[in-house]
């Protein structure tokens, strides 16, 4: 079995790919998000023909949302998900989150009364910056000092509140999730449970139950109960002693072979959607991707499957400059990167610059 093969696959990094940034979001369930323009990238790699446009007159029109379902952690999601994804995910988070409310003095009464300010001054599809957000619960005499502002807004995202908006300028907005999504999908908790199973497989597969329980946030018990109640419509294989999981129609797809190189951007979901990485990330090179074990994801780049190297844009008000990192120092990846390098300045209608530069030798 070849892991990282099929997960191109799966992942629609290689293949067919999808034709709408919606169509992206939705295959894939949820893509991580706190770097927005690495996501707007994770969205665009897997579309046959897209723009930078094309991903946020996405978002502009309220197609897909950005919030913090999986993990308590940003993505995007279908906007028409948005609510049962969350009702689903932010139980747990919600309990585990008890004691950092109390190391933050918010209790339910300081809560509540943020949460009517600010369903108040969102009301009728207006919407508010965060730093606006601050300044109205400032005004109301709420601190939003030492992470408590920003607490409070994840809070009321995680309980379907809120969600992000568009842009406006420089700065994300707030909207309210009940009327920036008119018509949710709705599902029961046992419903909203296989559907994630069933869209988790299919597009990150092979996986395995430990993978999943991972990727949402939710206890084993709870992912193994809905792989169970799938199985029918799911394969199962046994590799190295480890059960993965595909879809049915996994193996359906077609590799593209002149596509073996990809540019993948920061927290893609092809290495940080899965709890065991292994597959494509030897361990001698995971601090090269993670410094430091930070949480944060470098760029990646992608060679048949595994990842060999990182990479670095620098963008500038009308140039883009690209910087190579591979991993091995006598690697010279130009002539294989071209391709996707130039999909990625075609994605952002820019003009084309590259620069190489391994990493140094460690002794």
């Amino acid at each position: 079995m070849d892991i990282a093969q099929q997960r191109l696959l799966s992942q629609q990094i290689n293949g067919e790919r999808c034709q709408t940034p919606e169509e992206v979001v939705r295959w894939l369930g949820a893509i991580q998000a706190q770097e927005y323009q690495e996501a707007l990238w994770a969205i665009g790699l897997r579309m046959r023909a897209s723009t930078l446009a094309m991903v946020e007159h996405a978002i502009a029109e309220g197609k897909i949302v950005r919030t913090w379902p999986m993990r308590g952690t940003l993505h995007f999601v279908p906007a028409q998900d948005a609510k049962w994804m969350l009702e689903l995910t932010a139980t747990r988070m919600i309990a585990k989150d008890k004691r950092r409310q109390e190391q933050l003095e918010l209790d339910e009464a300081i809560i509540e009364r943020a949460a009517q300010l600010l369903h108040d001054a969102l009301y009728g599809g207006k919407r508010l910056s965060r730093p606006g957000v601050m300044t109205l619960w400032e005004d109301a005499g709420i601190s939003t000092r030492a992470q408590r502002g920003y607490h409070l807004l994840w809070y009321l995202a995680q309980t379907g509140l809120i969600c992000l908006g568009p842009y406006e300028g420089k700065q994300q907005t707030f909207v309210l999730l009940d009327e920036w999504v008119p018509q949710p999908r709705k599902f029961s908790r046992e419903e909203a449970l296989n559907e994630l199973v069933k869209r988790y497989v299919a597009s990150h597969g092979p996986v395995t139950v430990h993978d999943f329980a991972w990727w949402t946030g939710l206890t084993i018990s709870e992912a193994r109960t809905g792989f169970h109640a799938v199985r029918s419509e799911l394969r199962v294989e046994k590799h190295n002693g480890q059960e993965y999981w595909f879809s049915s129609d996994a193996l359906s797809g077609e590799a593209h072979p002149f596509s073996e190189f990809y540019l993948l951007p920061g927290f893609d979901e092809y290495l940080l959607g899965y709890k065991d990485r292994s597959a494509v990330l030897a361990t001698e090179h995971v601090q090269k991707v993670v410094p430091g074990n930070n949480g944060v994801f470098m760029p990646m780049l992608v060679v048949a499957g595994q990842i060999v190297g990182t990479w670095k844009r620098t963008l500038k008000k009308s140039e883009l400059d690209i910087l190579l990192k591979p991993f091995d120092q006598s690697s010279d990846l130009e002539t294989e990167a071209r391709e996707a390098i130039n999909s990625y300045y075609d994605f952002r209608g820019l003009p084309r610059r590259l620069r190489h530069s391994p990493f140094p030798q460690q002794r």
